[in-house]
């Protein structure tokens, strides 16, 4: 009898400390803390199998900083990985936003392999990172990793960042590789450890996303034979359970859990089989962060502060919010300002954002990353959509239920407000003209909505930038959910208007006045 845990991590998104950047207020997220969980884990467990599934190295200030300032030293996230002794790792989409030569040092530097079957070299013909799966012995056992990566990284990353790569299907490339694997190496046990998600329900089977192809998880699981555990990803999503006998885990994102697959198995003459396999999510908020992965990259993040608190530009005319009810109200320069960033990014005449929180103040004269990173406070891309006329009334009606009037006074309506705060769920418009009256009842608020001096076609067609949580349907924006999309731009937002404010130096607060609730 033998027992054997897999630990997961994935999504990382460059966290290690258990701050917001934003604020420097401590955060239950990060590596470090994550870093207790597996030294107790290992020290507890004579035979331990440690993978990060993906999106490691981009996502925070540390990681920005890291690509664009200090690239000469060592990747600080794969020093705490080679610390921690990680056997193995998998591509993931967010690896290549900081261009190939950022992940090639990634790849170098790292002890252990990174993985991915279905990215191929072109010239080649053959996985790129050079190994598609590795086989870890455990005494006389064989357990086999195969890595995967969800193939729709076209749609998001840039040409140039993935000019030499071709992405395969992942659920073809996994039938493919789990069978020469069981045939050629013949594991105990086998293990497909996949930077994508599930397409559907794990319990119902029913679909929860259109299914473009981004996700396959729940088809892996389904239609291929002999995968015992299948370590899922990049939706971020708290998952631990089973799909067809197939293990499954998902641990979150930023560093907020860890999976854990516990497999007993038994040898039964000369051959071991399974006696019984579970997963589980252990929570960083039950540990302190590690001291020891806090001081390995000490040295980063004291420059990572120093930028973050360096002024990168300036503000002429008032960008800052005092009341963020207010801000909601009426067309306000910070607002404006970002929709206009976007537009200009995505070459789009037509843009939405929402003020994310109630916490944040806009810019000041003097403007600092941090600054950036406390008023876009999310890890969010931008998407274009192409949608109608109606699809854009039926947003702003939306939109337009984030209001109430209570005793004559305009309020937030519960709706956005219970069980829990929902300020990003209330979007605002650059490229229209548009006022919601909220006297009149929801779902007949659009008074006015124009374009260029006339009435918004409804029937007609157009192209407009948002983020990809909306885009995708999110916050209940059924109306723009599986509509054709136009451009993907993989950066995140923060990245983008810290470059815009960099190159100008300089941004004008201005006002153009083009909505307003009435009421």
């Amino acid at each position: 009898m033998i027992k054997i845990n897999i630990l997961v991590t994935s999504d990382l998104h460059g966290n290690v400390l258990p701050i917001n950047y934003g604020s420097n207020e401590y955060s239950e997220v990060g590596l470090a803390k994550i870093s207790t969980l597996i030294k107790k884990e290992k020290t507890e467990n004579k035979h331990t199998i440690l993978i990060d599934n993906g999106d490691l190295i981009q996502g925070t200030p540390l990681t920005y900083h890291y690509a664009r300032y200090m690239n000469h030293n060592k990747n600080p996230m794969i020093m705490l990985l080679n610390e921690l002794s990680y056997d193995a790792a998998i591509l993931g989409n967010h690896e290549f936003n900081y261009g190939m030569e950022i992940l090639n040092q990634a790849v170098e530097e790292a002890h252990f392999p990174w993985l991915s079957a279905n990215i191929i070299c072109k010239e080649t013909g053959k996985p790129y990172f050079g190994k598609p799966y590795f086989v870890k012995q455990i005494e006389d056992l064989k357990v086999a990793i195969l890595g995967l990566t969800t193939h729709y990284i076209p749609n998001w990353e840039k040409p140039e960042h993935i000019k030499n790569l071709t992405f395969q299907e992942a659920l073809e490339t996994a039938r493919n590789w789990v069978k020469f694997i069981r045939e050629n190496e013949k594991p105990d046990l086998m293990i497909v450890s996949y930077h994508g998600g599930l397409e559907k329900d794990p319990v119902t089977g029913e679909p929860t996303e259109a299914l473009t192809g981004e996700n396959q998880g729940h088809r892996i699981c389904t239609e291929i034979e002999d995968i015992d555990v299948l370590i899922t990803g990049h939706q971020h999503r708290r998952l631990a359970g089973e799909i067809n006998g197939v293990t499954i885990v998902q641990p979150s994102f930023n560093g907020q859990a860890l999976g854990k697959i516990t497999i007993t198995l038994a040898k039964v003459k000369k051959n071991w089989t399974i006696e019984d396999k579970k997963a589980i999510l252990l929570e960083s908020t039950e540990v302190e962060a590690d001291a020891g992965s806090i001081e390995l990259i000490q040295d980063y993040e004291k420059e990572t502060q120093a930028w973050l608190d360096q002024p990168i530009g300036k503000v002429y005319g008032d960008m800052t919010i005092f009341d963020p009810l207010k801000a909601r109200l009426k067309d306000n320069a910070l607002v404006e300002f970002i929709n206009k960033v976007q537009m200009e990014i995505a070459n789009t005449e037509i843009s939405n954002t929402a003020l994310f929180n109630n916490e944040l103040k806009g810019f000041k004269e003097k403007i600092t990353m941090r600054d950036i990173v406390s008023n876009y406070i999310y890890p969010n891309t931008l998407t274009v959509i192409r949608i109608t006329g109606q699809d854009i009334k039926d947003a702003l009606e939306r939109s337009a239920g984030y209001f109430m009037v209570n005793n004559g006074e305009i309020a937030i309506s519960s709706s956005f407000s219970t069980p829990k705060p929902q300020h990003y769920n209330y979007d605002m418009w650059e490229g229209i003209d548009y006022i919601l009256d909220i006297s009149k009842p929801v779902g007949n608020r659009v008074i006015k909505l124009k374009k260029n001096g006339f009435d918004i076609d409804l029937t007609a067609e157009y192209d407009v930038v948002m983020n990809n949580y909306r885009a995708a349907g999110g916050g209940d924006y059924h109306m723009f959910k599986d509509k054709p999309v136009i451009k993907e731009i993989s950066l995140d937002m923060s990245e983008i208007l810290a470059n815009y404010i960099l190159e100008r130096g300089k941004i004008e607060a201005s006002v153009n006045e083009n909505w307003k609730v009435i009421w």
